[in-house]
């Protein structure tokens, strides 16, 4: 790790982005100190509803999947009762081909929101990355650890001073790595790594560096000022945690002591409050027709939600108010996308949209030499009895059987078909496994 540039992460996936998202916040910085406002709270709140703004075609896609899912899972529940308890090869076959018919059928595929999800993941992890550690990323902020971090390093047991401070534990790897060269002013590994210790130092700890080492008092104070003015918002230090600011509430004076403290929760409860109302806002999962074990999933899931908001809280709380401001951000932006998208969802046509993708379904099969009337009347054959309400899981899920007429013309062309040129494994296969099957039961 000798190349690494600050607290840059460098990880495969989740470092490029980083990085990308990095060139963002260097831009919205730039901007905020051209206007003459360079403020990270401010920085953190732009960029987030830009990097949300990016992301909401992913989001509502997201959210049009779970619209479709509602629709489409009693037919799949249908399906699952149908074959239940049948663990032979052709049963499990004709099984997977109607439930690809369902998935086609809506337009979706049975991997749904994990796509979207696994898009958004690496997305948000480099976005916290960048927040978490903004001089690797915006130079202006860097600068203002200059010439304190040289004339730091230049001291005589300051290596050991700064790693006795609170957070410095989890870099102790950068100060044994082999790049580390004590005393070395000029190593930018070690200037690096000099930074990434202050960077989460709080004022006391900087100001016991000028008692530490009273020459470099001009150059703490240089710092501070560079410091405060780019963390104070709206009166608050984010460079701080609520836990410190409470701390340090203590030694005020009575008469802003309780005032100081109310300032130090509100970002912990701010941010409780705004991921509450950010799951209240989330589509909620009808639980009617679901089984044990999908109850017992959405049970477990409803717990997390329940827990979410309070645990942000705690963090909140331990973590450096830059990072609280972060949620707050991101969970008032969730929320108003939210709304956004559920009127969006709400105006939405699922009828014509299905239909639409059973157009777009039956060209593609028409395009490859399938009949898609034939393989619909095969695949989902035995899906027919579901009534427009809500299907009874009770019962199995019995076939609607056509005319005799219907049957052997279906046959007729499904022989034609299927049993020419029919690869293994294909779809060809696969819908002439379950055009036989549905043979054998309805006779």
């Amino acid at each position: 790790m000798t190349g690494i540039v600050l607290t840059q992460y460098d990880g495969l996936i989740i470092g490029p982005i980083a990085k990308i998202l990095g060139y963002l916040m260097e831009g919205i910085f730039f901007f905020l100190n051209l206007i003459g406002i360079p403020n990270v709270g401010l920085s953190i709140i732009l960029f987030t509803i830009v990097i949300y703004l990016l992301m909401m075609p992913l989001t509502i896609k997201q959210q049009k999947f779970s619209k479709l899912s509602a629709k489409m899972n009693p037919e799949l529940q249908a399906i699952q009762a149908k074959y239940k308890g049948k663990k032979d090869n052709d049963s499990m076959m004709a099984m997977n081909a109607e439930t690809q018919a369902i998935y086609a059928k809506y337009g979706v595929s049975p991997s749904g929101s994990c796509v979207q999800m696994l898009i958004q993941m690496p997305i948000l992890f480099a976005l916290y990355r960048v927040i978490y550690a903004m001089p690797a990323y915006v130079n202006k902020i860097k600068e203002a650890f200059f010439p304190l971090v040289t004339n730091l390093i230049s001291q005589p047991g300051s290596r050991e001073f700064i790693e006795a401070f609170k957070n410095s534990a989890m870099y102790a790897k950068q100060f044994t790595n082999e790049a580390f060269v004590e005393g070395v002013v000029e190593n930018t590994y070690v200037q690096n790594t000099y930074i990434d210790v202050l960077n989460k130092a709080s004022t006391t700890e900087f100001l016991s560096i000028a008692d530490k080492f009273p020459s470099l008092a001009g150059d703490v104070e240089h710092t501070l000022s560079f410091l405060n003015e780019y963390n104070n918002f709206l009166g608050i230090n984010i460079g701080n945690s609520p836990s410190y600011m409470v701390s340090e509430a203590w030694n005020s004076p009575d008469g802003i002591k309780w005032l100081l403290v109310i300032a130090a929760f509100i970002i912990p409860v701010l941010s409780a409050v705004t991921q509450w109302i950010n799951v209240k806002l989330m589509p909620q999962v009808d639980n009617g027709n679901q089984d044990n074990q999908q109850n017992t999933m959405a049970q477990s899931m409803k717990m997390m939600n329940t827990m979410m908001p309070l645990m942000s809280a705690v963090f909140c709380y331990t973590l450096p108010a830059g990072m609280g401001l972060y949620w707050i951000a991101g969970s008032v932006v969730r929320s108003i996308q939210q709304v956004v998208i559920n009127k969006h969802i709400d105006k939405m046509d699922i009828d014509e949209l299905i239909k639409k993708n059973t157009e777009k379904r039956n060209k593609k099969l028409e395009k490859a030499g399938i009949d898609p009337k034939t393989l619909n009347r095969n695949a989902t054959l035995n899906t027919r009895n579901m009534s427009a309400g809500k299907p009874s899981m009770s019962s199995k899920a019995k076939v609607a059987p056509l005319s005799q007429e219907e049957r052997d013309e279906a046959v007729k062309k499904s022989t034609e078909y299927y049993n020419k040129n029919a690869k293994p494994g294909s779809l060809a296969s696969k819908a002439n496994m379950v055009r036989q099957y549905n043979e054998k039961n309805n006779k």
